[in-house]
């Protein structure tokens, strides 16, 4: 029987190229977003068994009945927590339930998850988990506070979740994938000109779902794709505190969100 791999987030872009690619691995899939007919038609396309799940994670019953699912899915073994999306604006003024939906969204689901998938895997000996963050977990920047900081969140946890499975001696993994700016539907959504982002700096959505699924085979914990993202996270993380805040008063994360 094939392995399962559950993605949320799967109804387009990163999402999607994850199902893509992971069925031709040989997964069977369970795709999770909130677009029932997008699911429906992505599921159509894959020559593997594929089960479509709309559902909104930042609403508590929907996450819920998920929760429950990965507690006891057989032959999981594979989250990827992909499902997120970016705002535009200074904090203060900003619409404070779009904040407190992506903090649901980018944290407590991805916390909640990943506890249930988790706990399934380490008792099959077996399993590993992706979360999708982003080069911006790396910085801050204007009109981004939230973005950034749940995307660090989501770095952080991944980064200690591995250091408590290093000690179980399992085939159990995670990894924190960190994309910079990807053709997505995800500025798009966000009313973003691609425009305003150099040409170079951008990466198709295949390119960065094969550098995850490379390292993960390779079990490696942080996946930067792109050697200019990969650059700039070295130097960047190497400067004086200060000349970081200086350098971001006016970063690329204030034209749109990688």
């Amino acid at each position: 029987m094939n392995p399962v791999a559950v993605i949320t987030g799967a109804s387009s872009g990163i999402g999607a190229q994850f199902a893509r690619q992971l069925a031709a691995r040989g997964y069977d899939l369970v795709l999770i977003a909130r677009r029932a007919e997008r699911l429906q038609q992505l599921a159509g396309t894959l020559p593997v068994s594929c089960e479509a799940l709309p559902a909104d994670l930042a609403d508590e019953a929907a996450l819920q009945t998920l929760v429950e699912l990965l507690r006891s899915l057989p032959r999981l073994e594979l989250l990827v927590n992909n499902a997120g999306f970016g705002t535009r604006g200074r904090f203060w003024e900003a619409d404070l339930a779009g904040q407190r939906t992506m903090h649901a969204l980018h944290v407590n689901a991805t916390m909640e998850l990943t506890h249930a998938a988790l706990g399934n895997m380490v008792r099959q000996g077996k399993g590993a988990v992706i979360n999708v963050a982003s080069v911006a977990a790396f910085s801050r920047s204007q009109s981004n506070v939230s973005y950034c900081a749940t995307k660090s969140w989501m770095v952080a946890f991944t980064e200690g979740l591995a250091l408590e499975l290093r000690g179980l001696r399992k085939d159990v993994r995670v990894q924190a994938l960190c994309p910079g700016f990807t053709y997505s539907e995800f500025h798009d959504t966000m009313g973003v000109s691609r425009d305003r982002i150099p040409h170079g700096l951008w990466m198709r959505a295949e390119e960065v779902v094969a550098d995850s699924l490379r390292g993960l085979d390779r079990n490696r914990l942080v996946v930067i794709p792109g050697w200019k993202y990969r650059l700039f996270v070295t130097v960047f993380r190497r400067l004086p505190h200060g000349l970081q805040m200086a350098l971001q008063q006016d970063s690329p994360h204030t034209r749109g969100r990688m």
